[in-house]
């Protein structure tokens, strides 16, 4: 597709509403996003099937120029070919919209550009794979909009997409309304969606003229140090501070998730396996199987809706109130790897509040500060600046040998946040490593020391592997010791 290009003064938001379709819009929706899907099954088909032959061809020895010709995979090309077989590959291709086929092969078409970019190292982030085939049952139903008439009505509770009609929308959509009937908004698109609780929403992306809006504490500075027991902890340069508790969403549905789990596992699936031979076959699950599982997936959103109530008030209250925000840059991936707090961590979604903070205080008028993944927030006095050598998880409260300061951990760490935005130049201020060294600043790694001082360590024994490694590694650290 075209790449958008913003207006002066204009910017790109989305406004997302849940429908409520009648049972015939509801076959109509289902229609349209299995169309898409089917599009996008045959474009990856159709480009793995060359892809194939051409690795087939070439380990046998044939010369590249006498290979079976390439297939372009950008979106033009997948169209033009769909034009053309699509009398026998979808022979009711006529019941839905143009837009739910040009979703998929626009969907194939950029899945295979980011394998290919990220195959050429072209792409940021872990490797992503080859596509895989989207299945009946397990892919998200989705179709987007891109022509046609897409309408949000003056009434403010229906919306009219192509093919679909009129839709009536679960919510007011005033918000979007009055922008676009003020002239300050237009619809680009509009994606329907169902998610796995069952509800439909439908999401308009849309040019904004934005508004210049400034933070009610333009001056202010906030370090916001993210924790699992307290959400958030703002800390400012002055003696104030504010605790944003954790809700834990998903602590307080575990029992009823664990009941929905156990109800389905106990109903007749769509998979049987067999325990002489370990082979599994298909057959048509039961109808409370079905029941089973539509419970469990309203569960599993009802949380995930209230975890983004809560971040996305965390992320516009901050926004609003201070003109310069601190954030830290967290490893999260390494911190998942903790299986004991793997899930604490994933509830408290960390990279989701820096990623919402980081257009919000634009918004606001404001700026946002990352502070360096090495610079030591906790461990630094807020008061005196004096840098602690070891302080463990346990530890909840900073005390200072220097300048005898008690203080939370938490807010003693959103503190020296708060008090790096001064300095964006300094040591801990996130940017490129410099020549020779690393991302601490420091020409070589810090070397390991120990909790109780050098009088009490003994050395470093690699983890064992078997029984024996482990006596043997058991007796060295007793011989050492003493």
């Amino acid at each position: 597709m075209r790449k958008f290009q913003a207006r002066a003064g204009w910017g790109l938001q989305a406004y997302r509403f849940a429908l409520d379709p009648s049972p015939a819009q509801e076959r109509d929706l289902l229609s349209h996003c299995g169309a898409a899907r089917v599009a996008y099954n045959w474009g990856l088909a159709r480009v793995k099937a060359v892809m194939d032959q051409r690795s087939a061809e070439a380990s046998y020895g044939i010369a590249v120029a006498d290979l079976t010709p390439a297939i372009s995979w950008r979106l033009p090309a997948l169209r033009r070919a769909w034009n053309q077989v699509k009398d026998q590959v979808a022979p009711w291709w006529g019941d839905n919209s143009k837009e739910a086929y040009n979703t998929g092969l626009d969907c194939v078409a950029r899945a295979l550009g980011n394998w290919a970019d990220s195959k050429a190292g072209k792409r940021k982030g872990p490797k992503i794979g080859f596509p895989r085939f989207k299945s009946r049952r397990a892919s998200t139903l989705s179709c987007r909009f891109t022509t046609g008439v897409i309408r949000v009505e003056d009434d403010r509770r229906h919306v009219t997409l192509p093919r679909l009609g009129r839709l009536r929308t679960h919510e007011s959509t005033r918000k979007l309304q009055r922008r676009i009937s003020a002239g300050t908004a237009r619809v680009l698109s509009a994606t329907v969606i169902r998610e796995r609780g069952g509800r439909w929403m439908v999401s308009f992306q849309c040019e904004v003229q934005r508004q210049v809006r400034v933070a009610a504490r333009p001056d202010a500075i906030a370090g916001v140090d993210l924790g699992i027991k307290h959400l958030a902890v703002i800390g400012t340069t002055g003696a104030g501070g504010r605790v944003i508790d954790n809700p834990r969403h998903l602590d307080a549905a575990l029992r009823t998730l664990r009941h929905a789990s156990r109800t389905l596992s106990r109903r007749a699936g769509p998979v049987v396996y067999d325990p002489a031979t370990g082979n599994k076959t298909f057959r048509e699950p039961s109808q409370g199987w079905l029941e089973a599982k539509h419970a469990l997936a309203k569960a599993h959103a009802r949380v995930a809706h209230l975890r983004a109530d809560a971040l996305h008030k965390l992320t516009t209250a901050v926004a609003r109130t201070y003109g310069t925000v601190v954030v830290e840059d967290l490893n999260v991936a390494g911190m998942l790897r903790n299986r004991k707090l793997a899930r604490h961590i994933a509830g408290a979604s960390f990279g989701e509040i820096r990623r919402q903070l980081a257009y919000k205080t634009g918004w606001n008028g404001g700026r946002l500060v990352v502070a360096d993944r090495w610079f030591p927030s906790s461990k630094t006095c807020s008061d005196c600046g004096t840098v602690k050598a070891k302080l463990s998880l346990g530890t909840r409260v900073f005390t200072c040998e220097a300048c005898g300061l008690v203080i939370d951990r938490d807010l003693n760490a959103a503190r020296n946040l708060a008090a790096l935005a001064a300095h964006p130049d300094g040591p801990g201020a996130a940017g490129p490593t410099p020549p020779g060294g690393n991302a601490r600043r420091a020409d070589q790694k810090t070397r390991p020391a120990l909790a109780g001082g050098d009088e009490t360590g003994t050395a470093h024994v690699p983890p064992p592997r078997d029984g024996k490694t482990r006596t043997v590694a058991r007796k060295r650290r007793l011989t050492e010791a003493h």
